[in-house]
């Protein structure tokens, strides 16, 4: 794929000066050819086989990155979720395994590593009841190892007895007190999550894929929201929703060129692009401020959630025009610790968790990066989880809870977590107990339209 000269001197503008990046290019990797019977020998394969496929991954991407100059922020890695390959071992304590992946993580110098991992949509086999049980040993333990958890799907319902151990996150905050609960941030919770993420927490590499590939996130709120600017407030709806489409396009094309390069020179497959409007913490890096290009006195505002909508749908039509293979959660996300305008309209009372809840029912994944008192119930960080995974399961779309028990601290404090995690205010949440609901445990029905599949 060729780029014109004005489409090359557009994207040098793009990147200069309204943040456009290659937010993450993620090598997957099976583990499937490393289990043995011995949890020690296994961990020993996998460190193994990570450092020899992913030891040039920083290089080729950094040599790219050079030659188009073009910033690709995170490399990382994403292998088969740890609950199979830790099954038909001899331990229990699955932390062996992400301590080996986190070794191999520093190895190669990658930023994070994805897949300490279990699928429990339809019920928990040995394997996914031990990783679960090692997450906060694992997590707290380790750097640079991610986990995730899938507990509900359109076709299977939701596992609600996984729902319920899920509120054991606060444990995981609190292992991580001295960083404000830091771990919990390395730790989400899915609806039908896709094996094809190239984005951390959640990155895992789903077992239907080949033993190498590597998939690419490319990012630019900052240039959506430069180019809704220029458009006249009185303008129709319409004309927003062509032009967040042509940006799309144009930052899919970029993205993939890049993407396809590194995966040349990595000798492997070229798996998806996810053009996900992910912001950080940078002044002009919003979502937040996006949504308030077209016409919100601010994010929170009555008409967030429709602006929301609108911003998602065109992201996802622009990409994919430009890309044969567009996957992962393509649209935007609305992480709130990472995101400048989603942190002030959080301070200023604007969103509440419940707003937050609604613009989920519409964004590529769901409650992110929100920071909650420390003393809240694991029950009530349960049935938090549950909301948001029904919304998943009804409106067939992948829907994730990312929350953060702060240890120590209550509504209307401040935590840093700093880098591109950024901080945030405790939201103020309420305590009213759901513990009975969420200990009936048992699964919840899928909807009847999955049925009919």
């Amino acid at each position: 794929m060729n780029l014109l000269p004005d489409e090359i001197l557009e994207t040098i503008s793009m990147i200069d000066m309204q943040n456009l990046d290659v937010r993450t290019v993620t090598l997957g990797i099976s583990l499937l050819d490393c289990i043995e019977h011995s949890a020690e020998k296994t961990a020993e394969n996998i460190y193994n086989k990570i450092v020899k496929n992913g030891k040039h991954l920083v290089k080729y991407a950094e040599e790219v990155s050079s030659k188009y100059n073009v910033p690709i922020v995170n490399k990382r890695v994403s292998v088969t979720p740890i609950a199979i390959v830790g099954n038909a071992t001899d331990t229990d304590d699955y932390t062996i395994f992400a301590k080996a992946l986190d070794k191999a993580a520093k190895e190669i110098g990658i930023d994070f590593i994805g897949g300490f991992t279990a699928l429990v949509d339809k019920g928990m086999t040995k394997g996914d009841i031990n990783l679960i049980n090692s997450i906060p040993k694992a997590l707290s333990e380790t750097d640079r190892v991610c986990s995730s958890v899938n507990v509900g799907s359109t076709k299977s319902g939701i596992n609600l007895d996984a729902v319920k151990i899920m509120g054991t996150v606060k444990e995981l905050a609190e292992l991580s007190a001295d960083q404000d609960g830091l771990a919990a941030a390395k730790f989400v919770v899915f609806t039908n999550a896709v094996p094809d993420n190239p984005f951390m927490a959640g990155a895992f590499h789903g077992v239907e894929n080949p033993d190498l590939v590597l998939n690419v996130g490319v990012s630019g709120p900052g240039v959506v929201r430069h180019v809704l600017s220029q458009i006249d407030k009185n303008a129709k709806i319409d004309e927003i929703t062509e032009a967040i489409k042509k940006v799309s396009f144009k930052i899919t094309r970029m993205g993939e060129l890049v993407g396809k390069e590194v995966a040349a020179k990595l000798g492997v497959d070229f798996g998806i692009m996810d053009l996900s409007l992910a912001p950080t913490p940078a002044i002009g890096d919003s979502v937040g401020n996006v949504l308030e290009e077209f016409g919100l006195e601010s994010v929170g505002a009555y008409g967030t959630t429709l602006a929301l909508a609108i911003l998602n749908d065109a992201v996802k039509k622009g990409g994919a025009m430009a890309a044969s293979r567009v996957g992962g959660l393509t649209g935007a996300f609305i992480p709130v610790s990472e995101d400048q305008g989603m942190i002030d309209a959080t301070s200023k009372g604007y969103l509440t968790l419940e707003k937050l809840e609604a613009m989920t029912c519409v964004c590529s994944v769901g409650l992110d990066m929100i920071a909650i008192p420390g003393d809240t119930p694991e029950a009530v960080i349960s049935g938090i989880i549950a909301d948001e995974m029904a919304i998943g399961m009804v409106n067939s779309k992948t829907t994730a809870v990312r929350i953060i028990p702060v240890p120590g601290k209550k509504a209307g404090d401040r935590v840093v977590f700093g880098g591109l995690l950024g901080e945030a205010d405790i939201i103020n949440i309420n305590s009213l107990d759901c513990s009975v609901l969420i200990n009936r445990g048992g699964r919840v029905a899928p909807p009847i339209q999955a049925l009919k599949n």
